[in-house]
């Protein structure tokens, strides 16, 4: 039997889970919620059989699974909310923009006793299951490090500006949009990472973030190294390099995996026709697999509450040398 998701929040992620939920044969988008009368139109055109109501609480009534892709203030008081209900939980990252917040939520996941997770997007994708069996297997040899550059020629990316709250310091940013997935994986490959150094810039002291460099360490010392910028001609660049001794691995777009031996980088294999579709299912097949208390490669509340202390520290340009 299908599992019935109602979907909170019918922004550009919201609906895009929603395409994907329709498309997957283990979902069905039973109903949806947002305050915005045209998310909530552009969504039934995505998911006609759904049943738009008039609040969240109604939304999540009668499903097996809330998928929230609200803003981050308000996603804490959903989730507990679905929880208390003894709901299956999907939340989008960040996790939260609070720290004692986020604390407090992934502690109440964990008492409530319901399947959660956060969708970092690479999570269960077949570029960082490659890349973890590669390394695995030994073959980048000693690992070296990584690097994460991210940089766009404006913020928020065209296809976000519908969902305003993304270009102000208080919810939005690149750091917690996209670094944050990077992050993610450095502490999938590396362990848990530690803040060193951070640096943000920001045009004034409402809007996000415009710059940001930072290094982090792990526990071994091995470094990973941020670059994230806004502005100027140029297309969309989203990529984190793994790298070892005898071979490299650079993941762009999130899902185009590629390998060096100290030439330029080239495929490991025929890059997906829609990366961002192709994500999405993995991530809704291994959400399938937590409901049914099977092994799942999604992140945990857990992960997600490391990497938005991370994030955060370097939104705050805090680090143990700093």
């Amino acid at each position: 039997m299908a599992i019935r998701t109602a979907v909170i929040g019918l922004g550009i992620m919201g609906r895009r889970m929603a395409e994907n939920m329709v498309l997957h044969p283990e979902f069905t988008v039973a109903t949806m919620w947002d305050p915005d009368p045209a998310a909530c139109a552009a969504a039934q055109g995505i998911a006609p059989d759904a049943v738009l109501t008039k609040t969240a609480t109604e939304a999540m009534a009668d499903v097996d699974l809330v998928y929230l892709a609200c803003p981050p203030v308000p996603r804490k008081a959903y989730a507990l909310e679905a929880a208390a209900a003894g709901k299956a939980i999907f939340l989008e990252k960040p996790l939260g923009v609070d720290i004692a917040e986020s604390r407090a939520l992934v502690a109440e996941l964990a008492a409530a006793g319901v399947p959660a997770a956060v969708n970092f997007t690479q999570a269960a994708g077949t570029a960082l299951t490659d890349l973890t069996r590669s390394i695995n297997q030994g073959a980048l040899g000693e690992l070296c490090g990584i690097d994460i550059v991210v940089t766009y020629p404006a913020w928020p990316r065209a296809w976000q500006r519908d969902a305003d709250w993304l270009r102000f310091a208080e919810e939005g940013g690149m750091t917690r949009e996209v670094i944050s997935h990077f992050l993610f994986l450095s502490e999938r490959v590396l362990g848990p990472l530690n803040l060193q150094w951070a640096h943000a810039e920001y045009p004034d002291d409402k809007l996000c973030e415009t710059h940001v460099a930072a290094r982090l360490v792990n526990g071994d010392g091995l470094p990973v190294s941020i670059l994230g910028s806004v502005g100027g001609a140029q297309p969309d660049r989203q990529e984190v390099t793994v790298k070892g001794a005898e071979a490299s691995r650079r993941i762009s777009e999130f899902a185009i995996d590629t390998v060096s031996t100290g030439e330029d980088f080239a495929p490991t294999s025929d890059a997906p026709i829609d990366t961002r579709a192709t994500s999405l299912k993995a991530q809704l097949d291994d959400m399938a697999l937590l409901m049914a208390g099977k092994p799942s490669r999604l992140a945990t509340p857990e992960e997600a509450l490391r990497v938005q202390e991370l994030v955060e520290g370097i939104l705050a340009n805090r680090g143990a040398s700093a």
